[in-house]
């Protein structure tokens, strides 16, 4: 098993609201990935007074714990049981109510021993899971809800903020257990997976905004030469272009586990 993981701010000296983590239990049987990617909310505008690093950190400490220490608990389960954690943490001093209350997108994805372990994944909102099986085919593991918004729907804040956590639109992990609910999950036997690779959308540039490659190319690319040289690849890419929809520099995370 062969872990390598790199994130990087969008901008120097800003807090980083992006969150990773790679688990190998000690009895070395199986593993898995937390990866997180914090929504920015307008300066000032989220109804809390720790802020979205602060939660990306707490929800996904509370997720790594539980996904290696709660085998008999199904990822969604765990992410309901770590919402309700994180949230416990701030109910008396902040506003979870708040449309904009901290949240984040995330990947989980936790596997078994061979040869008769699964490998599970969650996803929640706009982060992207590839899954490399043995016979070298890259498959995207991916909730598009996010997607299926029109684009003059999504220029507006008050517009997306009403879709946000709510039918019809999105969903992300934030103060509401429910949420966990819908996420896009599923397993695949271990035996079948070479690889995984989790990208924030920042990372998952490179793919999206860029179309330097595929899906399956941007896997080869963190194989070969590290997740760090991919989230530098987008950030040459984001200076040399004369325009990147939405922020020039996000902050990008790339997660890789060879099994």
């Amino acid at each position: 098993m062969r872990f390598d993981l790199a994130t990087a701010p969008g901008t120097p000296g800003r807090p980083n609201e992006d969150w990773t983590s790679a688990i190998a239990p000690a009895a070395g049987e199986g593993g898995a990935l937390v990866l997180l990617d914090g929504v920015t909310p307008p300066v000032g505008d989220d109804g809390c007074v720790h802020g979205v690093p602060w939660f990306t950190a707490g929800l996904g400490g509370v997720l790594a714990e539980l996904c290696s220490s709660r085998r008999n608990m199904t990822l969604a389960e765990i992410l309901a049981s770590a919402i309700e954690t994180t949230a416990a943490k701030h109910r008396d001093t902040c506003d979870l109510s708040h449309v904009r209350t901290p949240q984040a997108t995330v990947v989980l994805a936790r596997w078994g021993a061979a040869p008769d372990g699964v490998v599970e994944h969650l996803v929640l909102s706009d982060s992207t899971l590839l899954c490399e099986g043995t016979d070298g085919e890259v498959r995207a593991l991916v909730d598009d809800r996010l997607d299926h918004i029109p684009a003059e729907v999504k220029r507006s804040v008050a517009s997306t903020d009403a879709l946000r956590n709510a039918e019809g639109g999105f969903f992300t992990a934030a103060a509401d257990p429910s949420a966990a609910s819908r996420a896009v999950t599923g397993t695949t036997p271990v035996a079948k997976v070479r690889s995984l690779l989790a990208l924030t959308d920042g990372a998952a540039r490179w793919v999206e905004v860029f179309g330097e490659g595929d899906w399956a190319q941007c896997l080869a690319l963190v194989r070969k030469s590290g997740a760090r040289e991919l989230i530098d690849r987008v950030r040459a890419l984001e200076d040399g272009a004369e325009h990147v929809r939405g922020k020039r520099h996000d902050d990008a995370t790339a997660a890789f586990a060879e099994l």
